[in-house]
């Protein structure tokens, strides 16, 4: 759909602007809890500049749904909530599912309303200690174009302090990934050696992506945002021997983690 400029007829379009119509993908933040200490504890220990992930999100779009918050859940300052996404890298646009108290002081503060009924995700149910809030990404049919290659092979070791993301790609790894190392990927990770770093697959949300590695003794491991640590060791099944992780598709959203055969 275009749209003509001022003073120009019906059906002259403009030669300086063309408006579309879009679909982006949305990080949401669907909140549990009107406790912004708590809120920015927590995502700070994840997201924030020193926190587990400090480079997870890289300045993505966001929706703060008020879904599973009470309808008479008093009403707060935003302003601290705002300010705490912003210094994890996440830019805070829209609201959704808010009562009216809610959705009128977000469009005080230059937010907009999102609509409801936007397709999304399940709410993750991680392995680990269950926190108050759950970061997911809005799920739309979109097609867009990936630039460069759509798998990254890397063939030499990772050592401790050493990252390599596969934005829109595939990660191979050919080599050991050391503890304190980080491997992240749009897509799926495959190592064939040793991991024992970290490994984020589905960065962007695609909670179809797996981990595979050929022998997993991870410090953490996620799927779309639901990580699991080390602090919760691995069954003896799987520890050390060649395995994937995944997420349920039983509407729980947990990692599974499972032997290959070989």
């Amino acid at each position: 759909m275009s749209v003509s400029s001022a003073g120009n007829s019906l059906g002259h379009t403009s030669a300086s602007f063309e408006i579309k119509s879009a679909q982006l993908p949305l990080v949401a933040l669907m909140l549990r809890t009107n406790d912004w200490n708590l809120l920015a504890t927590d995502l700070e220990k994840q997201y924030g500049v020193a926190g587990e992930n400090p480079d997870f999100f890289d300045h993505d779009a966001l929706v703060i749904d008020f879904s599973q918050l009470a309808p008479d859940t008093p009403l707060q300052d935003l302003k601290p909530l705002l300010r705490v996404l912003r210094s994890c890298r996440l830019v805070p646009l829209a609201v959704r599912g808010a009562s009216a108290e809610w959705m009128q002081s977000a469009l005080a503060l230059g937010l907009v309303e999102a609509p409801v009924d936007a397709p999304r995700v399940r709410p993750a149910a991680a392995a680990t200690a269950p926190t108050e809030y759950v970061v997911q990404e809005v799920v739309r049919e979109i097609v867009r174009e990936i630039p460069g290659q759509l798998t990254m092979v890397v063939d030499k070791p990772l050592r401790s302090g050493q990252k390599i993301y596969a934005r829109g790609a595939d990660l191979v790894v050919l080599a050991m990934v050391n503890q304190g190392a980080e491997v992240v990927a749009d897509g799926n990770i495959h190592v064939y050696a040793p991991l024992r770093g970290k490994a984020m697959a589905g960065a962007s949300g695609n909670t179809n992506a797996r981990i595979f590695s050929l022998c997993l003794e991870p410090e953490l491991i996620s799927i779309a945002g639901v990580y699991r640590t080390s602090e919760n060791p691995l069954e003896p099944d799987v520890r050390g021997k060649p395995a994937q992780v995944r997420l349920s598709n039983d509407g729980q959203d947990k990692l599974l983690i499972e032997a290959l055969k070989t």
